[in-house]
């Protein structure tokens, strides 16, 4: 069965990095667009990248424009999530997530099927 597993949550400090990993197996990851979300407690998930199935073309959601970078090594079937210049509003649980087929290039949690268990990311000052 399908499965993503995410790794490299933790805590950093405002302005500091990390990077996020997502493992998939149980499908061919190569064939499948991928993308990150976020969600805090109490509110809706929400959007961070996305990712096409080659990893030539991306887009973010406007809050991580120019500080984070959504990257895939099919592969060693990996999606990966480079958070630079870290913000108190980052904090999170952080999901990744396979795009239903026909359904590349949108953000939307509805465009989505197949989802990891998620990893928590703490930004502190």
């Amino acid at each position: 069965q399908v499965q993503l597993a995410e790794s490299g949550g933790g805590s950093v400090q405002v302005g500091g990095s990390l990077l996020l990993s997502c493992k998939g197996s149980g499908f061919t990851f190569s064939s499948r667009c991928m993308g990150w979300f976020r969600q805090i407690p109490g509110q809706e998930r929400e959007a961070v990248a996305g990712i096409n199935v080659s990893g030539d073309n991306t887009y973010y959601d406007d809050s991580v424009e120019g500080r984070f970078t959504i990257s895939r090594d099919n592969a060693k079937n990996t999606l990966y999530l480079q958070m630079n210049s870290m913000k108190l509003e980052d904090t999170g649980m952080y999901f990744c997530a396979t795009a239903r087929p026909g359904y590349c290039y949108s953000l939307q949690t509805s465009s989505f099927d197949y989802w990891g268990q998620g990893t928590q990311v703490t930004a502190s000052s």
